[in-house]
C-alpha cells in the first residue's frame, strides 16, 4: 500500500497537466473589448438573433478557441468568419473565448 501512494501522486499530476490548458484561459475584459466587431452577427451579449449565426454565450472556452483557430488557420472555411479570424492572435482568441464562455447563454 505504501508503494501505491507515489504512483497515485504521479497519475494525479499527469491528469492535472492534461487539464491545465482548460484553465489557462484568457482575459475576459480584453475579450469583451475585442468582441465589439463580433456583436453585429453574434449579438452584443453573445446571443444571436439570426439563426444563420450561432450564439456564443456560454459555450466552452476550449471549443470557441478551437473554432476560431480553425477559421484563422484555414482548417475551417466560411466566407464571413474566415476573414474575421485572420487577424486574431492566439492571445486574442483566448481572450474572446474567455469572454464568451463567461456569458449567460
Amino acid at each position: 500500500m505504501v508503494r501505491e501512494k507515489p504512483r497515485l501522486n504521479i497519475l494525479m499530476s499527469l491528469l492535472a497537466l492534461l487539464w491545465l490548458p482548460a484553465f489557462a484561459g484568457g482575459d475576459a475584459a480584453a475579450g469583451k473589448a475585442k468582441a465589439i466587431t463580433c456583436a453585429g452577427c453574434h449579438g452584443p451579449e453573445g446571443i444571436s438573433t439570426n439563426p444563420m449565426w450561432p450564439s456564443l454565450a456560454g459555450q466552452r472556452a476550449q471549443y470557441l478557441a478551437k473554432q476560431l483557430r480553425d477559421f484563422r488557420d484555414g482548417k475551417r472555411h466560411n466566407p464571413v468568419m474566415s476573414p474575421m479570424a485572420q487577424g486574431l492572435s492566439d492571445q486574442d482568441i483566448e481572450n474572446l473565448a474567455a469572454y464568451y464562455s463567461g456569458l449567460k447563454p
